[in-house]
């Protein structure tokens, strides 16, 4: 057998996720499907990370096991025709040792965040990034963000359908910043909870219009509470940038 690792890319609107569920379409099954009729061998693809319905990816990696020999490069472009005309793209493939694991072997993940802070409505990027009309305050979002940096029990951040064992997580980094009308929020850490990145940036988009201040967004931490989260930002406008790993 021979363990490829792939680097994806996909818009996540219409799926119900990365991970492959009975009741919709998934970015999972279109590349499984691709593989089988490319080399006629069923895989089970394996991701970094597990996205959430809506939820898009620049840098998604994943692997599968081949009996059979490929060159990779000729994979990628095989995979990328059989997947057409689904928003999925496979950026690069190479092949990996045996034991190399695209979410065990993974030390950090990198998401990022795309508020558009506009009264137009969205046109090319409806879907792609969360509308917030009323002015945002960046600097405010960014000094705030600064108090979930590190070790925290993140419950209140933490969906109730997450199924990780413990909510203590350490976040390497969470910054804010301001490009014209768009906001870029950048979290970054070895793993995160399910809904973690889209509960704090929801509860930052209300320190940015002066509803919350920092203190507000401390003491929702310290609650351990999910019901004390202010708001959970949709999937839009969230991105999964990249995963790393070892000697990577």
């Amino acid at each position: 057998m021979t363990r490829f690792a792939i680097t994806l890319e996909f818009d996540g609107e219409p799926f119900m996720g990365l991970q492959r569920q009975p009741h919709g379409p998934t970015v999972q099954k279109v590349v499984e499907d691709a593989a089988l009729s490319v080399t006629g061998e069923a895989i089970t693809l394996s991701a970094a990370g597990r996205t959430d319905s809506g939820v898009h990816a620049l840098g998604m990696r994943a692997h599968f096991d081949l009996a059979k020999d490929f060159d990779p490069f000729k994979l990628v472009g095989a995979l990328n025709a059989r997947m057409r005309p689904a928003p999925v793209s496979v950026l690069d493939c190479r092949v990996v040792p045996d034991d190399w694991h695209a979410r065990f072997s993974c030390t950090g993940r990198a998401y990022e965040y795309r508020i558009v802070n506009r009264r137009a409505p969205l046109t090319l990027e409806q879907g792609k990034a969360w509308r917030i009309t009323r002015d945002l305050d960046v600097e405010a979002m960014h000094d705030a963000a600064q108090a979930l940096v590190g070790l925290h029990d993140f419950t209140t951040f933490r969906s109730v359908h997450c199924q990780s064992a413990s909510p203590v997580k350490t976040l390497d980094r969470l910054d804010v910043r301001r490009e014209g009308e768009r906001l870029v929020i950048e979290a970054a850490a070895r793993s995160f909870l399910h809904h973690q990145v889209r509960s704090m940036v929801g509860c930052l988009s209300l320190v940015g219009a002066g509803r919350w201040s920092r203190a507000d967004l401390v003491a929702a931490l310290d609650a351990k509470n999910r019901q004390k989260l202010g708001l959970n930002a949709p999937p839009d406008g969230l991105y999964f940038v990249k995963a790393t790993y070892p000697g990577e």
